[in-house]
This record gives C-alpha cells, structure tokens and sequence, in this order.
C-alpha cells in the first residue's frame, strides 16, 4: 500500500489498524534543538480521542503517546522520531457481522477490490483512527512555529451554521464545550441536535473553519505546490472530508473583480481579504481561514440494504460505537494538518 507518507522536508509516514496492537508514525525532517512540551502533545491527543464526551463514539482510548526515537532530553535530535499509540479498547467482534459483507458509502468495497483482502475490524487502515498519528506530528510541528496560531473550530452541523465572522468569536471559548463551536448559544443548539441524531440511530454532517494568524510573507512554492493547493490536498486526505474552500471560497465566484480585489495598504497589508492570505498560491501576511465539509458518519444505527462478497443485495444494521457527528473530534485533526503543511513549507523556504 502506497500513500501512508505526506510532507516533503517535514514528512510524517503513519502505520497501525483501528483495532491493531498500536498506531504509530516516524516524523522526519524535525530540526534539532526544539524543546518539546510534551503536555501540550498529550493536550491535543485528549482532543481527538474517543470517549470525550456524550456525543462521539464511547470507544475508550488513552491514546497515549510513546516516544522511541529522535527526543533526548525533552529536545528533539535532529533524527527521525519514531512513537506509537497503543491500541487498549478494541473489540473487534463488533465488526464481525460485516466480514463478508460490504458497508454503504465505506472503504469495505473499494479496499476489497483494490487489495483483494481487507481488514473488517472497524475498517482496519480506512478507519479514522489513523488521524491519531497525525495530530502527534501536528502537535510537534506547531511547536516548531510558536508565532503562528492555528484555531479551528465548529461551523456547522447540518443545517445549524454559524453566521458570524471569524473576527467576531472569541477563540478561547472553542474548548468550553463539547461540540467545540465558539459561539456559546449556537454550540448548545448544536450538541442538542446531534444529541436527536444519535437517539433515531443517525449521523449528520458538518463544518470545521480554520483561522490561521501571524503567517509570514512567501510561504508557498508556485507552481504545482500552492500553499492553498497543499493545504486543500492536507484537508481531503483527512476521513470523510468532502469539500474544501479558502478565502472567499465558492462566493468568490459570484463577484466582480472591483468587488473582489484586496486593496494594498502602504505596508503591504490589504484593506479587504477575500483572497484568503494567500495569493499565487504563496502567503500574503494576511489571515489564512479556509473551511473544511465533512460528510455524516457513514455507519447507522438503521437497518440498510448492503452488498455481501458474493454479489448478493443483503440487509444489516450498523453495529459498535460510532460518532453521530464527527466535526467535534475533526478540530485538532484539521489544526494538526495546517501546522504539517506549515512547517513543511517553513523548512522549504529557509533553503533559498
């Protein structure tokens, strides 16, 4: 299997199943002499683990991080830093009613085919439980750009959807609730509808807004490697990533260029930023926010129409423990894919 690597200079290469001894990665390309906050690391792994809260899956995972390489002294060495995630909660004979039989709109067919063998175990290498070893690279690779700030937050779930700009929320209230949406009476209206969802045995979509601030000038690399083209490459290799726009996104469309264009100030700064901080697909200085669409949970607590291994149309219920919605615990995935395309992009530019 290809593809389990991203990043150039700051590369992270992930391994592990949902329901294997352990995930893992090696980061390489970290430079030496960084000062690691291991708290910090174990603070963003406490926001994407399962069992958080009343409305994601109740797996219950530590998630705790094991160091075996390239950190001595609570620095970073310059070599390859190997971990792993230890696997603790798994019960894989939740998943066995699905071993001969495909899932609607999951990787099950598709991994069959490809591979001609798949891991049915909560969908094995496919399952989001893989993100885990992202947010460890992310969460090092923000603490290689202590300047830059990387918020993401709720912006819809379902049909619920903010309506304020991003300049109008307080980013310390992301964390105050469950749903992680910074706007206090919206969250509530949200951990309540997804509270509903999850009684019928459904799941429902949602929005996660990325605000990323104190982004130096020329980050970037024209022409096939856009700062805005990695980072939409970083965001749809996340699970159930549907859609990805930055700036004034699919709006944009509708205006006219003396309606769009990001008038210069003397400093170089610019009076409006429909262009999103980026420009020629390298970092103006300004804000960088772009929105992320993650589809619903693909798993149902309803009895659907499936298709088993020998061609046969069958009937099965989801079974084990799922999200109803996944964008609370995507937050620090989209922030840890951010901070990778960043630092890669940070390392790149210090070569010239």
């Amino acid at each position: 299997m290809a593809g389990n690597s991203y990043g150039t200079l700051y590369k992270i290469t992930t391994f592990g199943e949902s329901h294997g001894e352990a995930l893992g990665g090696i980061i390489d390309g970290c430079p030496s002499g960084i000062v690691l906050d291991l708290e910090a690391i174990e603070f963003e792994m406490s926001r994407r683990k399962p069992g958080q809260s009343a409305i994601v899956t109740q797996r219950k995972e530590p998630d705790a991080v094991q160091f075996l390489s390239g950190i001595f002294e609570g620095k970073t060495t310059g070599t390859p830093i190997g971990f792993i995630i230890p696997n603790t909660n798994q019960k894989s004979d939740d998943y066995s009613h699905i071993k001969d039989n495909y899932r609607p709109s999951h990787a099950d067919y598709v991994y069959d085919q490809k591979y001609g063998f798949r891991d049915y175990r909560g969908g094995g290498r496919s399952s989001a439980r893989e993100t885990a070893s992202r947010v460890v690279a992310g969460a090092i690779a923000k603490q290689m750009l202590p300047k830059i700030k990387i918020h993401a937050f709720v912006s819809a779930v379902g049909d619920l959807s903010l309506d304020k700009s991003y300049h109008e929320l307080d980013f310390n209230l992301i964390e105050s609730n469950p749903v992680r949406c910074p706007d206090i009476e919206m969250a509530a209206k949200m951990e309540d509808y997804i509270r509903e969802i999850r009684k019928q045995g459904d799941t429902v979509g949602g929005m996660v807004t990325c605000v990323i601030q104190n982004v130096p000038v020329g980050l970037g690399e024209p022409v096939f490697d856009k700062l805005h083209a990695e980072l939409g490459k970083a965001m749809l290799s996340i699970n159930a990533v549907k859609g990805f726009e930055y700036g004034s996104g699919f709006e944009g469309s509708k205006m006219k260029g003396s309606q769009h264009n990001d008038l210069y100030n003397s400093d170089g700064t610019t009076r409006t930023n429909l262009s999103g901080g980026i420009q020629g697909g390298i970092s103006n200085g300004m804000d960088i926010y772009f929105n992320v669409a993650f589809k619903p949970v693909a798993t149902i607590m309803q009895k659907q129409e499936s298709l088993d291994n020998q061609g046969n149309i069958t009937e099965m219920t989801g079974k084990g423990r799922h999200d109803p919605c996944v964008v609370p615990r995507a937050v620090p995935i989209v922030e840890a894919m951010a901070a990778i395309v960043l630092a890669d992009f940070y390392l790149i530019n210090k070569t010239y």
